[in-house]
């Protein structure tokens, strides 16, 4: 099918099922280009909060839509591909952090919010890329346990020395490509570009930024940056948008096979077939929600 029916026909049954279509920053140019709104998970799920839509259609990965669904439990949210899941997010299961918070009963559960809402509903608090470690000195007690992700919890650690961290395992296969060897060669060739790392990358790749910023930071820093060009260290996908919204500037991959398989699944005729058969809904039992939701509001608060 050409893409402009395919667009026309994602637009006719936009108005017809009362949707929304949100969509994460490393999904596909083509996927971001139909979007009402592109954003970081945290943003998106909050964003949907606020819409009056029946719908929410998410583009993204699983973790992110059931966020949405934490927010909105009495709209329906739809995934245009139910594979689309998060190695990271699994990467803990609630019998695990359980054990954990019997092993350290006086810490504080922070929880990254690329996590699965079973985890949520075990932590104490959320927390993003973004905001970690704001959240994390919010938190009265002295210990911290910090999940999924161990690299975003040894940037945290590193910035709140006040706390003692015990930090899961976890890590983003897509981040883990970036290193520092690779990145200083790409730096040889444009050296007056300023480096840009996630900090779910390793630690030495953190080292050697100029900044470390979470997807939506990343977007900020560039357009307020006097630089004009730029090696970016996350998912691929960033660089549409960082070079759509800052087109005077260049934006360089750290490592071009920086791909997440999981967002790449979702392609233009799956947000098709998703509107047409309203499919695939996603659900999360109320006890479970409402749990969940008390840790990402406390973040929201702080």
């Amino acid at each position: 099918m050409h893409r402009k029916t395919v667009i026309e026909q994602i637009e006719a049954l936009k108005k017809q099922r009362d949707a929304i279509i949100l969509v994460h920053n490393y999904q596909l140019p083509e996927v971001q280009e139909i979007a009402d709104y592109v954003g970081d998970s945290l943003e998106l799920a909050k964003l949907s909060h606020d819409v009056t839509c029946k719908t929410i259609l998410f583009c993204g990965v699983h973790f992110m839509a059931e966020t949405a669904k934490i927010f909105n439990p009495d709209r329906k949210v739809l995934m245009p591909d139910l594979h689309a899941g998060c190695p990271m997010a699994d990467m803990i299961s609630p019998e695990q952090l359980q054990k954990e918070k019997d092993t350290h009963p006086h810490a504080s559960v922070v929880c990254y919010v690329n996590s699965t809402a079973h985890i949520k509903a075990l932590s104490d608090i959320c927390c993003t890329s973004a905001n970690g470690v704001q959240v994390t000195k919010s938190v009265n007690e002295s210990e911290i346990v910090f999940v999924p992700d161990k690299y975003l919890g040894s940037y945290v650690a590193r910035r709140v020395i006040d706390k003692k961290f015990y930090l899961w395992s976890g890590y983003c296969p897509t981040h883990m490509v970036f290193s520092k060897e690779g990145v200083l060669r790409i730096k040889e060739e444009y050296p007056h570009a300023e480096i840009v790392v996630h900090p779910e990358c390793r630690l030495d790749v953190q080292e050697i930024a100029d900044a470390i910023c979470s997807t939506s930071q990343m977007i900020t820093y560039a357009k307020r940056s006097a630089a004009k060009t730029f090696i970016i260290c996350t998912e691929v996908g960033m660089l549409h948008r960082l070079k759509k919204e800052n087109p005077t500037k260049e934006f360089i991959p750290g490592n071009p096979n920086a791909i997440c398989p999981n967002m790449k699944l979702t392609t233009l005729e799956k947000v098709l077939w998703s509107l047409e058969d309203t499919q695939y809904e996603i659900e999360v039992e109320e006890s479970i929600r409402s749990k969940a939701f008390g840790a990402i509001e406390r973040m929201v608060q702080i």
